[in-house]
């Protein structure tokens, strides 16, 4: 096994007592050894910064304490700190398997970005589901969009492996205050990247738990997340030099869909948004299918899901 890459781990934490622990664990426990952790202590308010403390004394372990700033900026922190020669983000409610860095490190060949798998568990463990890929290797990100655009999970940050070099030169940095914030970046690595690979091995553990962004359910949040979403829309789309039909129809698609679950006015407010923004437009209509859908879509997202869930 060759042992010449190093892996900086990014862990933001925000009152996560009950998960840190696993997570970090996960990572000293890797069968690879290179590597380094940085985890961002976001303004805890419960136990999570007592239990850091315990990890004061690890060479490969560097704490940042700060007032609460949110995810984005916890990960922009931990990239400025970062040294290693590649990057990985993982949640601090989340844990990855122990080869992941040891898969990662014999599959690299200096690509600009890799990509791996993961499972979704619940908060006892079990499984609740796995996502196996079709592998490429060493593709440009346009082509790599057109396989991954067609898979489960597509913007998690994850999911990937970043060539801290690329990474920097193109100075990507996640948007602050802004939900949805792997959405407003990842597509936009994955499309300007020269070289991707991309393995069908899960290394990282989903942990789908109650009061986490992705699930609440606050309508005050929901409008937010709508909005959000369609300033990461404006930004991708003005960051992106590259000619992708496919990749403008799907950050048009995610940002029509959060259409769905806004309410009377703030609905048709936001719809009229969209139609200023001409983010219709970009939805594909190459096959009849597509075409059929981008007819109902653009006169109301919300009949053409409706009609999709009665197929089901």
């Amino acid at each position: 096994m060759k042992n010449k890459i190093k892996f900086s781990i990014i862990v933001p934490a925000y009152n996560i007592e009950e998960y840190i622990e696993k997570c970090i664990d996960s990572i000293k426990n890797q069968t690879y050894k290179n590597y380094e952790i940085i985890i961002i202590n976001d303004g805890s308010t419960d136990n999570t910064k007592e239990i850091l403390n315990k990890y004061n004394k690890d060479a490969k372990i560097t704490i940042i304490n700060q007032s609460n700033k949110g995810l984005s900026e916890s990960r922009n922190i931990g990239v400025k700190n970062a040294t290693g020669d590649y990057i990985l983000f993982a949640d601090g409610d989340d844990f990855i398997d122990k080869k992941l860095l040891e898969i990662l490190n014999n599959a690299i060949k200096n690509e600009d970005l890799i990509r791996f798998q993961l499972q979704t568990i619940d908060e006892n463990n079990n499984i609740i589901g796995k996502y196996h890929e079709k592998e490429f290797k060493m593709i440009n990100g346009i082509e790599a969009f057109k396989f991954i655009v067609n898979y489960n999970y597509i913007e998690p940050a994850c999911l990937y492996c970043y060539n801290r070099k690329y990474y920097i030169k193109n100075n990507y940095m996640f948007k602050k205050g802004l939900y949805h914030e792997d959405f407003g970046l990842i597509p936009l690595i994955i499309i300007n990247a020269k070289t991707i690979t991309s393995i069908d091995y899960i290394g990282y553990n989903y942990v789908q738990r109650k009061g986490s962004i992705m699930n609440n359910t606050d309508y005050k949040k929901e409008i937010k997340k709508a909005y959000d979403a369609l300033e990461h829309y404006k930004y991708l789309k003005e960051n992106n030099k590259n000619e992708s039909k496919i990749f403008d129809s799907y950050i048009a698609n995610n940002v029509i869909l959060k259409s769905i679950y806004l309410k009377n006015k703030d609905y048709k407010e936001y719809l009229k948004l969209l139609r200023e923004n001409k983010v219709f437009d970009n939805l594909l209509k190459d096959t009849i299918a597509r075409k059929i859908k981008k007819t109902i879509v653009t006169i109301s997202p919300k009949l053409y899901y409706k009609l999709l869930r009665g197929k089901k």
